[in-house]
């Protein structure tokens, strides 16, 4: 991914928080040239606050993960929000519209499991991981024999992370006072995106106040 300085998030707690918050992910693989992707609910694992493992599974008769190869990486996008970009929001007269996201890329040989204590093991914790917010959690209780015959209709993976780029462009380049129109007009937009990515902002630090480390 194209990262310009000024847009790149190194920081392992940042971009872990923002995989948790946007956890449902794009998987891309690559069969013999061509590309495929799927959307799916994705789960990390950190050692001392690194991500180093992305867990996950998909339909069996999905074809995708039988394009796994253990010395070939994956690609799989978080996408946080994002917004398109007036110029009539800068103070400078001349500019252009432009787009701010933010996303992660992380890319990671994966790796099919079936021991069937270790799969549930991964539907429980993600379940658990969803439901958390809600008052009354669904306790996730099936028949056993229903529970086996849907763990049979999946295929669980791993992926064993080899690297992250992560990447909020938020208008770093900007001047203080363009930065802090463009928040201005994001915190009074009705669009729910753009009042996410001025939550974003606000969380970096990039509003155009005298505080801003952009």
């Amino acid at each position: 991914m194209y990262i310009p300085p000024s847009f790149r998030i190194d920081d392992p707690a940042t971009l872990s928080a923002f995989m948790d918050r946007h956890s449902f992910a794009t998987l891309v693989t690559s069969d013999e040239g061509v590309p495929q992707a799927t959307h799916l609910p994705v789960r990390q694992f950190c050692q001392d606050g690194v991500c180093t493992k992305l867990v996950s599974h998909m339909a069996r008769a999905n074809p995708q993960w039988r394009h796994f190869d253990e010395d070939t990486e994956v690609l799989t996008i978080f996408q946080g929000p994002h917004a398109y970009i007036s110029p009539s929001w800068y103070a400078s007269e001349i500019a252009v519209p432009t787009w701010n996201y933010t996303t992660a890329h992380v890319y990671g040989i994966p790796r099919v499991f079936s021991d069937h204590a270790d799969v549930v093991s991964l539907l429980e914790e993600t379940v658990r991981f969803y439901e958390a917010s809600f008052d009354e959690p669904w306790p996730g209780t099936l028949p056993k024999e229903l529970r086996d015959q849907l763990i049979d209709s999946i295929v669980a993976f791993e992926i064993d992370v080899t690297r992250i780029e992560g990447k909020f462009k938020l208008g770093q380049n900007r001047s203080a006072e363009d930065v802090a129109g463009v928040y201005r007009a994001l915190t009074a937009s009705q669009n729910s995106q753009d009042c996410e990515l001025a939550v974003v902002m606000l969380e970096a630090g990039v509003t155009g106040t005298r505080t801003d480390d952009a």
